[in-house]
């Protein structure tokens, strides 16, 4: 029972402690810094001199009436003692002289310094004068009404140390009890003669806790206060120096940065914004652009921005010509998004513009540069390889081929001396040159691999500027990894690989591009063969997991370094082992293309001495 109780008895406790600790907990020593303190004691300063100001006027006021009451007595000041109401006027005037010099004192280095000792002087000579003539004259004077006027005042006017307040307070009634006592001295007063009246205790004890609270609430306020406004001021400057940071940032970028209305019109630009637009000034953008749709060369990309903002919520890379001020037509690149506000309502769209009609001058001529590369390279190389393989097919047997005027061996030479000297073959037509069957073969060869590389090259180029096209439709996988087998077979013969193809037919058909995926395998396994020793152990396989189909061309080979494996199927990267040194390192680049469009992913898992296992996945819708 007694547990319970305490239980009970514990929770209004803490309440009580807790609400005690947090209204009149002492402000901590990080609090009372330097600067609250010269900011309070300059407020003690302020207020005093509108303290002394009112006493003065108060002891005015009662010095006016003990004169009024020499000749014409108050009926409420009978009960007084004589000599009390002949010597009050005497007492007011030495208070009024003490205010005086408080007012001097006020006015000094010290009174501006210290204003906490002036406070107690001042305070102690209002306090203390009837006190002293008093205890001169033989009794004890419980000035009720003069301590509640000065406690009372100094808490309205002055609330702040309440230590001070204490002190003065402390000091009057040490001693009015203390020295009066120690005299046994009494009160003139009838109804309680001696200077221990519970009443009157009771009343100047709350009435002085009452103003220590109220100075002591209040002062801890102003210091909250104080604090809440110097952190106040410092977020300030540091949203002033954020925000300069930012604007510089703003006002510098190279990129055009801009806030624009739903409705068409520039809120905000950057100064990059306007010397895109061909404009001096960022007042001039704002102020011109009503309608932004008028900027663009197309009409509808307005719209188009704006339908794809309702979608998405935010564009990139939106490409557009625009009108530049002096009429001229230029390419900019827009990355915006939309903001709104809580409840969803659009704002505003804002974002970059960048300039990118360098960028666009020069795929043009890539693009030229490309052309002249399929023409002016392609057609030479595949006019070559024609050339050779007719040579080729016209000759008789294995021997060795007289091409000039002359004969050589048995062979029938005139139409073909003809025929390679009408293609600018043969330097000195009336001197035959013999070659063989061997060299033709390896001259068409070398054509066909700068063939490749061509075609490789364009390939890359294409996939580049417009992405992979894909032609899709249901694919069996077996089938595609069975004709880039058949395709590689002299290939895998001549480097004595054996390849094993485990893929099987009961794989669920994927929505692919067949000549693109055999093209994948194809480089694969051309791969493979490239960088490792004859004899090689190939395996292909294929698996269904989840929604994708995992596929993998794995090899026994001399493997490859993670170094390597990060860098694999980057643009223009051959490995270290490769032992065809002509090619450009385009086929891999290419596979990570073609099953990106397809929407998978591509890897290898390798090590040095351990084999590959290069592996893609294809979704299966």
């Amino acid at each position: 029972m007694g547990k319970v109780a305490r239980m009970l008895m514990a929770t209004p406790f803490t309440t009580v402690q807790n609400w005690w600790r947090k209204t009149f907990s002492a402000p901590t020593t990080d609090e009372i810094n330097t600067l609250y303190k010269a900011w309070r004691n300059h407020f003690l300063w302020q207020r005093l001199r509108l303290w002394l100001w009112l006493a003065l006027i108060c002891l005015l006021s009662f010095t006016l009436r003990d004169i009024y009451g020499l000749f014409f007595p108050f009926q409420e000041l009978q009960q007084l003692p004589e000599v009390v109401r002949t010597q009050r006027i005497v007492i007011n005037v030495a208070m009024l002289l003490s205010i005086l010099v408080c007012f001097a004192l006020h006015k000094t280095k010290l009174g501006r310094h210290r204003p906490d000792l002036l406070f107690l002087g001042s305070s102690w000579s209002i306090s203390l004068a009837s006190q002293l003539f008093a205890t001169l004259t033989g009794f004890a004077l419980p000035d009720t009404i003069g301590w509640s006027l000065l406690f009372l005042s100094q808490a309205v006017l002055m609330p702040v140390c309440w230590i001070l307040h204490l002190l003065t307070q402390v000091s009057v009634l040490l001693y009015y009890f203390g020295v009066n006592t120690a005299l046994g001295l009494e009160t003139p007063i009838p109804e309680h003669p001696g200077i221990y009246n519970v009443t009157f205790i009771l009343y100047i004890f709350w009435f002085c806790t009452i103003c220590d609270i109220g100075v002591y609430l209040y002062d801890r306020l102003q210091c909250s206060e104080f604090y809440a406004r110097q952190e106040l001021e410092s977020a300030y400057q540091k949203l002033k120096v954020a925000e300069a940071k930012y604007r510089t940032i703003f006002e510098n970028a190279v990129e055009g940065i801009f806030q624009s209305s739903p409705d068409g019109r520039y809120i905000t630009a950057n100064p990059a914004l306007a010397r895109i637009y061909g404009y001096s000034l960022v007042e001039e953008v704002t102020a011109n652009f009503t309608d932004i749709e008028q900027l663009y060369v197309d009409p509808n990309r307005r719209a188009e921005f704006v339908r794809l903002m309702e979608k998405y919520g935010s564009v990139s890379e939106f490409e557009s010509q625009i009108y530049r001020r002096d009429g001229s037509i230029v390419w900019i690149s827009e990355k915006a998004y939309a903001v709104r506000d809580e409840q969803g309502k659009l704002l505003y769209y804002e974002g970059l513009i960048e300039d990118i009609t360098r960028r666009k001058q020069t795929e043009e001529e890539l693009r030229v540069f490309f052309h002249a590369v399929s023409h002016d390279l392609r057609n030479p190389v595949l006019g070559t390889v024609m050339v050779l393989k007719n040579l080729l097919n016209q000759g008789v047997g294995t021997g060795d081929w007289g091409l000039g005027t002359g004969n050589q061996g048995q062979g029938k030479q005139e139409g073909t001396i003809e025929e390679v000297s009408s293609q600018s073959l043969i330097p000195n037509p009336q001197s035959p040159i013999p070659v063989s069957r061997s060299i033709l073969e390896r001259m068409i060869q070398s054509s066909d691999r700068q063939l490749n590389l061509i075609n490789s090259l364009m390939e890359t180029h294409i996939s580049e500027m417009q992405g992979v096209v894909l032609q899709r439709q249901p694919v069996q996988l077996l089938a595609v990894v069975e004709a880039a087998i058949a395709d590689l077979e002299p290939l895998l013969e001549q480097n004595q690989a054996k390849l094993t193809n485990l893929v099987s037919a009961d794989l669920p058909l994927v929505n692919a591009d067949p000549t693109q995926l055999w093209r994948v395998f194809s480089n694969l396994i051309v791969n493979a063969l490239k960088h490792n020793p004859p004899e090689l152990l190939l395996t292909i396989n294929a698996t269904h997991k989840d929604d994708k189909i995992y596929c993998t061309v794995s090899d026994n080979g001399v493997g490859i370094s993670q170094q390597q494996s990060d860098r694999l199927f980057d643009l223009y990267f051959r490995g270290a082992s490769i032992r065809n040194s002509v090619s450009l390192g385009l086929g891999l680049y290419l596979c990570k293309q073609i099953i990106h469009a397809h929407g998978g992913e591509i890897g290898v898992n390798s090590a040095l001495d351990a084999g590959a296992t290069f592996w893609f996945t294809l979704p299966i819708s």
